[in-house]
C-alpha cells in the first residue's frame, strides 16, 4: 500500500504499537518495583509497626501503691488483688450484645453502662473498662467462660485495701481512678485517663509519694478484634511502684479510742506528741468503712452516706465539721496571754469574788457555779468564769485581739492534710464590725475569753495549742501524720516564760485533785493533768450542749509526751467525757513503758462498774518535778535540730446559759 507523503505498512504499524506496548509494560514494572522497594526497604520499619500496632493494643498496669505503716510498723494501708473487666472495642451493636451477657454475671445496672460508656468515649481507642472493681467470684466465673466471652478481658491489678477502714476513713482519704477536672490541674498534666490517684487524705496528700508510675503490657489480637493472648511482660514497661509511708500514728491508740468512744455520740479525738507535733491518733466518729469508696462508690452507698443524720462523712478533728466554740479549755491561752501582758500573777486573787456571776458596763455576765475569790490556780481548777470575765477585762478587748493573732491562734496548725479548716479568732476589732453589723462593747471580751463568741477552734488546733503548754519551751511544731525525713517548722509560740507554764501547768493538775472537775478521772501512775469545757450548741435553742476535754500525760519524773483532746457533740458535759481522754492517756502510756493494759483505769468508771478503787492512792498528792529544761535539751527535740532525731532519741529512753462557758 502506497500513499503519498510517508509511506506505512501494516508491518510498521504492528511494531509501533508493540514498542508502545513495551513502554508501557516497563513503566508499569517500574513503578510496581519502586512501590515495592519502597514498601519492602524505604517504610519498611514504620509498616511493621503499624501491622504490629493493628494487632496489639497496649494495656496501662497500674503501680502498685507503697504500703502505709504506723510508727510500730502496723499496716494502715496495703494493697491486694484486684479485677477489672474489660471489653476491646468494636462496632457499637456488638460491644452491646456482650454488655448485654456481661450484665447478669457482674450484676449490671442502666446507670454503671452508661458510665462505662462515657469513660470510654473519652478513650475510644483502648479497651472499655466495664466494671472497675469486679467481686473475685464474677471474674472466675467469667475466667471459666473464657470461649463464650473472646473479646473480654479481666485484667488484675494492685487494689487498695484499709484493713481498718472505719477508723482510719478520715484521715486516710481513698483511691480512685483520675477524673477531668483533675487531669486539666498543673499537678496530674503528666497522668492520663483511668489512672487511679490519691483522693482526699493522706493518700491525697502523699500521692507523688505513694503513687509509682504505671507500667505498659500488650495484648495480641487479631483483626476482628479477638483477643489471643498476653505478650510476655520483657516487651511492655515495667511499673515503678510507690514508696512506703511511716506515720507518727500509733494504730491500736486509734482503734482502742475508736472502740471506747462515748456510744451513740459524735465528735472527735486528736493525740499528739508533744515533742515533735507528730500525730498518735486521730478518731472522728462516726466513721464508715472507706474501702467501700476505694475504686469507684456504688449510688447506693454514697446515698446512704449523704442522708445518715449523724453525717459520717464530716471530719470532726481537723475538717469542715470541726470547728466548735472551745468554751473552758480556751481559758489557758487565755492564762498565758494575761501572764505575759503582765496583768495577772498566778497568786493574786481577783477582786470580784464569785457569787454565780459578775456585771460589767451593763453586762451581767452568769457562771456555771458560785466559786468565791480565786487566784490563777483556783480558777482554773474551779474553771470559774467570773475570774476569767475578770481576765479578759483586764487584757482589754483590742489588746486580746492583736496579741492572739500575733500568737496565731487564728492560723492552721499546717498538718499533712489537703483539706485542714482553719479556726477562727477575731483578728481585729474591724474585722468583728464587719462579721456582726456594729461595733463591739468592751464588754465583749468577757464571752471571748471563756471560749464562746466568734472564737471556734479545732480539736487539732486545740492540741497543738495545749502541746505548746506541755513542752518547756511554749513552742509546737506544725503537726504531722507522716514520720518522714522533712522537719516541721514552727507551728506556733506562745512567747510564755518558764515560770507562766508551771504555773498554767499547775492549774491544770488541780483540775484532776480531789474534789474538782474531773477528779474521778485521775490517774494513778501517771502524771496527768486536763481542762474540761463545756459549749454551748448555739445561742438561744434547745441544742444540748457541746463536751471538751484537753488532757496532758506524761511520767511522773518525767516531761509530758502525750497531748489528748476530746469533743463530743451534743449531750455531755466536759467532765462527763473526761474519763474516755484519760483511758487513751492511760493506754498510751502504760504500753510505752510496759505496764499491763487496764480497761478500767478511771475512778469514775470502776466505781460504776463495781470495781475496787485504792481512794488513798487516788487522793494523794501527785510528785512531779518542775520543767526539766536540761532533760528537754537532752532529747534533742529544738526547732535547731531535725524533730525526728528527738522523737528517736526520746523513746529510746524509755457551756453555761447565757454569758456562761461551763466547765
Amino acid at each position: 500500500m502506497e500513499r503519498t507523503g510517508r509511506l506505512t505498512t501494516p508491518r510498521a504499524a504492528r511494531a509501533r504499537r508493540a514498542w508502545g506496548a513495551r513502554a508501557v509494560l516497563v513503566l508499569m514494572v517500574g513503578v510496581l518495583v519502586s512501590s515495592l522497594v519502597k514498601l519492602q526497604v524505604v517504610n519498611a520499619d514504620e509498616l511493621m509497626l503499624r501491622a504490629r500496632n493493628n494487632r496489639l493494643r497496649p494495656m496501662d498496669v497500674p503501680a502498685p501503691r507503697g504500703t502505709i505503716y504506723d510508727r510500730h510498723g502496723n499496716v494502715v494501708a496495703q494493697n491486694t488483688v484486684g479485677y477489672k473487666v474489660l471489653l476491646m472495642p468494636g462496632p457499637r451493636d456488638s460491644m452491646d450484645a456482650q454488655i448485654e451477657r456481661l450484665r447478669p454475671i457482674l450484676g449490671l445496672t442502666d446507670a454503671g453502662i452508661r458510665e462505662a460508656w462515657r469513660k470510654h468515649a473519652l478513650a475510644p481507642a483502648f479497651p472499655m473498662v466495664v466494671l472497675s472493681d469486679t467481686p473475685p467470684v464474677a471474674a472466675a466465673r467469667i475466667a471459666e467462660r473464657r470461649r463464650e466471652f473472646p473479646n473480654v478481658l479481666v485484667h488484675t491489678y494492685a487494689k487498695r485495701e484499709y484493713p481498718y477502714g472505719e477508723a482510719v476513713a478520715h484521715f486516710m482519704g481513698y483511691v480512685a481512678e483520675i477524673n477531668a477536672d483533675e487531669l486539666e490541674t498543673e499537678r496530674f498534666q503528666d497522668y492520663e485517663q483511668g489512672r487511679l490517684i490519691g483522693k482526699e487524705g493522706l493518700e491525697r496528700q502523699y500521692e507523688e509519694h505513694l503513687g509509682g508510675q504505671p507500667g505498659t503490657r500488650y495484648l495480641e489480637i487479631d483483626a476482628n478484634g479477638k483477643i489471643l493472648s498476653w505478650l510476655p511482660e520483657e516487651l511492655g514497661v515495667s511499673p515503678i511502684p510507690g514508696r512506703d509511708l511511716h506515720l507518727h500514728l500509733d494504730l491500736d491508740l486509734q482503734r482502742y479510742v475508736y472502740e471506747i468512744f462515748p456510744e451513740g455520740y459524735s465528735g472527735g479525738f486528736v493525740a499528739v506528741d508533744p515533742r515533735t507535733g507528730g500525730i498518735l491518733a486521730m478518731v472522728s466518729k462516726p466513721g464508715y468503712d472507706i474501702n467501700r469508696r476505694t475504686g469507684g462508690v456504688s449510688r447506693e452507698f454514697w446515698d446512704s452516706l449523704q442522708a445518715d443524720p449523724l453525717k459520717p462523712l464530716l471530719d470532726r478533728v481537723a475538717g469542715s465539721g470541726a470547728a466548735q466554740p472551745p468554751a473552758s479549755t480556751w481559758k489557758l491561752p487565755v492564762a498565758a496571754m494575761a501572764l505575759e501582758e503582765g496583768v495577772i500573777t498566778p497568786e493574786e486573787y481577783m477582786p470580784i469574788p464569785c457569787t454565780g456571776g459578775m456585771s460589767y458596763q451593763g453586762r451581767y455576765a452568769r457562771c456555771h457555779a458560785v466559786h468565791g475569790r480565786n487566784n490563777l490556780y483556783l480558777g482554773i481548777a474551779n474553771s470559774c468564769d467570773v475570774y476569767f470575765y475578770q481576765v479578759g477585762i483586764r487584757l482589754g478587748l483590742e489588746r486580746y485581739l492583736r496579741v492572739g493573732t500575733r500568737l496565731g491562734f487564728g492560723e492552721r496548725t499546717g498538718v499533712d492534710l489537703p483539706s485542714e479548716m482553719k479556726p477562727i479568732f477575731p483578728e481585729s476589732i474591724e474585722w468583728l464590725e464587719q462579721r456582726g453589723g456594729y461595733r463591739p462593747p468592751e464588754n465583749h471580751v468577757m464571752s471571748l475569753s471563756i471560749g464562746q463568741g466568734e472564737v471556734t477552734m479545732t480539736p487539732l488546733k486545740l492540741a497543738q495549742i495545749y502541746a505548746a503548754l506541755a513542752r518547756p519551751d511554749g513552742k509546737a511544731p506544725e503537726l504531722r501524720l507522716a514520720n518522714t525525713a522533712a522537719k516541721p517548722g514552727l507551728g506556733i509560740d506562745l512567747n510564755v516564760s518558764m515560770e507562766s507554764l508551771e504555773a498554767l501547768r499547775r492549774g491544770l493538775r488541780e483540775v484532776v485533785s480531789p474534789g474538782r472537775t474531773a477528779w474521778l478521772t485521775r490517774l494513778a501512775h501517771w502524771d496527768f493533768m486536763g481542762k474540761t469545757g463545756t459549749a454551748q450548741a448555739c445561742t438561744n435553742c434547745s441544742l444540748p450542749d457541746h463536751g471538751w476535754f484537753a488532757a496532758i500525760g506524761g511520767p511522773p519524773q518525767g516531761n509530758p509526751e502525750i497531748v489528748a483532746v476530746l469533743f463530743v457533740e451534743y449531750g455531755l458535759s466536759g467532765s462527763q467525757i473526761s474519763g474516755t481522754a484519760g483511758n487513751a492517756v492511760n493506754f498510751y502510756l502504760n504500753r510505752k513503758y510496759g505496764r499491763d493494759f487496764e480497761r478500767y483505769p478511771i475512778p469514775r468508771e470502776r466505781s460504776r462498774m463495781g470495781l475496787p478503787v485504792d481512794w488513798a492512792d487516788i487522793s494523794r498528792p501527785i510528785m512531779v518535778n518542775p520543767f526539766d529544761i536540761a532533760a528537754f535539751r537532752a532529747e534533742a527535740v529544738t526547732f535547731d535540730e531535725v524533730v525526728r532525731d528527738g522523737e528517736a532519741a526520746a523513746d529510746s529512753t524509755a457551756a453555761a446559759p447565757a454569758g456562761g462557758g461551763g466547765n
